[in-house]
């Protein structure tokens, strides 16, 4: 079993964070997003990753080298960034005719990876959602066994939405499906999709089943990666002992990186801070901040800070890149 993780899109949605940062090593809770999909899969048995890189590739590959020494990696460039389904037909050569598991580098699903990887055949991740219109939807009969899929539907038929997981038992079809829409430029919403990959593998005859997924965490934009920030530190339970920040007051849940200075400051609740980050006379709430800042005198809530940033006076809910330097007084 082969784990396929595509991190080469841009992130556009998380600039100007995505500008420096892959939005997949976006801090989160007390990991980045890209740790915690690796450890999850690493727990189950895996061993053995394919990363698509593409963007700021050269950060995935030195995080991977730097903090999962332990897996076999292999990385594979993703150039022209054409969609899901274009990214992963680039690993043939790599999978080699072997099971794989694809997990998107942006999203975060809670559910039993040693059973889904136990399951005979190929099975798809899903989960009810509100909008269906914004994800692909599967339609599924009874027994669980998916019927049909298509991608961002006008008219949606099901409200069951594919997460991003699949195993993939018949990955010879796989590839072949993806290299059939490719050359006949099959695209659906400007890209070539896995979605449907899948609905080419299902009408030759390939079994799908489905598998629902207990929670699905995205950090595709700021609104969503702060809510799943919040729910993945209360979920952790995260506690930080004040007594070692002077004059300080903590509200968990809170995750507070190594190295941190705090004073004269009342930190969280829903707050991750990334490493050696200073804070004096500020109040932080609901925010995520990067590495290496310095924040003083300043009121944040509902906010996103890039690693490398300098911000000092007033209140505000802000979205700020690395190496930023901003004085509100």
């Amino acid at each position: 079993m082969k784990a396929i993780i595509p991190v080469a899109g841009t992130g556009t949605k998380l600039r100007p964070h995505s500008y420096t940062q892959p939005k997949a090593l976006i801090p989160l809770a007390n990991k980045t997003v890209l740790s915690i999909i690796i450890d999850q899969l690493k727990d189950a048995g895996v061993d053995e990753f394919i990363f698509i890189i593409g963007y700021l590739g050269d950060k995935i590959y030195h995080y991977i080298k730097d903090k999962h020494s332990d897996i076999i990696a292999h990385f594979v460039g993703q150039e022209d960034r054409r969609g899901v389904g274009h990214a992963v037909s680039l690993t043939k050569d790599v999978v080699k005719g072997d099971e794989i598991l694809i997990t998107l580098g942006d999203t975060i699903c809670e559910y039993d990876v040693s059973e889904v990887l136990r399951s005979p055949g190929s099975l798809i991740g899903v989960r009810k959602v509100d909008n269906p219109k914004d994800f692909g939807v599967a339609e599924i009969d009874t027994n669980g066994i998916i019927e049909s899929v298509i991608e961002k539907p006008n008219i949606p038929k099901s409200n069951m939405a594919m997460v991003g997981v699949y195993k993939i038992a018949e990955t010879n079809m796989l590839f072949d499906c993806l290299e059939k829409n490719i050359a006949a430029g099959l695209l659906s919403h400007g890209e070539f999709s896995i979605t449907d990959a899948i609905k080419c593998m299902i009408d030759n005859g390939v079994t799908f089943r489905s598998f629902k997924v207990d929670n699905w965490f995205d950090a595709g934009n700021k609104e969503t990666l702060l809510r799943s920030n919040a729910t993945l530190l209360k979920k952790i339970g995260l506690e930080a002992d004040a007594a070692q920040y002077q004059n300080t007051v903590i509200i968990p849940p809170v995750s507070i990186g190594k190295g941190c200075s705090i004073e004269n400051s009342i930190i969280g609740p829903n707050v991750t801070l990334g490493e050696y980050t200073s804070l004096n006379q500020s109040i932080v709430k609901n925010s995520i901040v990067g590495a290496y800042c310095n924040l003083y005198d300043i009121v944040l809530e509902d906010s996103l800070i890039g690693s490398d940033t300098s911000l000092k006076g007033e209140s505000r809910s802000l979205n700020i890149g690395d190496n930023t330097s901003i004085d509100l007084g």
